[in-house]
């Protein structure tokens, strides 16, 4: 049979018909396809620009000058890395604050709604390796000599004597902040990270809870939290409340709450380690977009990239690797609710983290 031109047999009819709409399905495939990876890109980046936003940062380099602490000196790096991370020494002062400004902190909390201040403060010395760390918690009720700090203003604090350290904070910001544990310690803050009520409060959620055994029973009508002695896995506010607490436990100062806060340390160390972020991009997003969106940094650490690598820089660290102290104090001859640094032993402790 001859086939004229422009006439099909029924093979051929079948076999154009097919590849027709295989040509049509993989064209709607690829389009498919494009689409996805374009909504991808389009989400990642959007959501790089949404964490990156986040962080608020203060100039505390240009704030203070030079009239600080020697910064330390970098050991030179392995020539055969190619991009090496950061392996120096670092002494990162890291505050919580009380603020009451947004609706999360009011209803977690926070100080009054024309200021905050530094509840908790911590100095996080990391040392040359990255591979240890040492926390030395700073009470908040030490008495200290607050040196004169520039304000955003325009002109400086003036100095103060006897005064508590959380004030420096108040009066002048981070800057006074970091300005005033330099001149208590004589180290200098490589960096400064301050979080919120609210922020250490959805951190701890994102991560799942954390797992903290008490010694005693808490009940604390300030920070609302009632717990049997043993162990509990807390979600973000009670956490939080955690933290605060003070009344109930020891003899009710900041000294017994401290040791609370060391605890809740170790557990989000511990927390963080045994969560592969990795696996879950909805809660890596989740721990990322709490961590930013009640974050303020140093310049230094103002961008999502910064604070990754120095995450990366850390990755090693585990609640076995770091030591939680306090920086040693006695009650202050003035007044028997405050206390100052014992030395020499305040000043030793500091020389060895220098």
């Amino acid at each position: 049979m001859t086939v004229r031109s422009g006439e099909r047999g029924d093979d051929g009819g079948a076999a154009g018909r097919r590849v027709g709409r295989r040509s049509r399905l993989l064209k709607a495939a690829g389009l498919t396809l494009a689409g996805v990876l374009v909504l991808g890109v389009g989400t990642a980046g959007w959501a790089y620009w949404h964490l990156n936003g986040n962080i608020k940062s203060v100039d505390i380099d240009s704030a203070l000058g030079e009239d600080r602490p020697p910064a330390a000196v970098s050991s030179p790096s392995p020539s055969s890395s190619a991009s090496p991370l950061p392996s120096t020494a670092l002494n990162i002062l890291v505050l919580g604050s009380d603020s009451r400004s947004g609706a999360e902190n009011k209803k977690l909390g926070g100080g009054d709604s024309g200021g905050a201040r530094s509840d908790t403060a911590m100095v996080v010395h990391v040392d040359e390796g990255r591979t240890e760390a040492t926390v030395v918690s700073i009470p908040r009720d030490t008495l200290v000599t607050r040196p004169s700090c520039p304000l955003p203003s325009g002109g400086s604090t003036s100095v103060a004597y006897n005064t508590m350290f959380n004030s420096a904070y108040s009066v002048g910001g981070p800057v006074c902040a970091v300005k005033t544990v330099e001149s208590l310690t004589g180290i200098r803050m490589d960096h400064y990270i301050e979080i919120d009520f609210s922020g250490f409060a959805k951190l701890v959620d994102a991560l799942g809870g954390v797992t903290v055994t008490t010694d005693e029973d808490i009940d604390d009508v300030d920070s609302h939290l009632k717990l049997k002695a043993g162990t509990h896995h807390l979600d973000g506010e009670k956490a939080l409340a955690l933290a605060r607490t003070r009344h109930g436990i020891g003899d009710g100062s900041d000294l017994g709450r401290i040791g609370l806060q060391q605890k809740l340390v170790k557990a989000l160390l511990d927390q963080m380690s045994t969560t592969d972020l990795l696996t879950s991009p909805t809660r890596l997003y989740r721990v990322a977009d709490a961590v930013t969106g009640s974050l303020t940094t140093d310049t230094g650490l103002d961008s999502l990239s910064e604070l990754m690598s120095l995450g990366q820089s850390l990755r090693s660290l585990t609640s076995a690797d770091v030591r939680t102290v306090m920086m040693p104090v006695v009650r202050a001859p003035s007044n028997p609710n405050r206390v100052v640094a014992d030395e020499p032993e305040a000043s030793e402790l500091w020389e060895k983290l220098a």
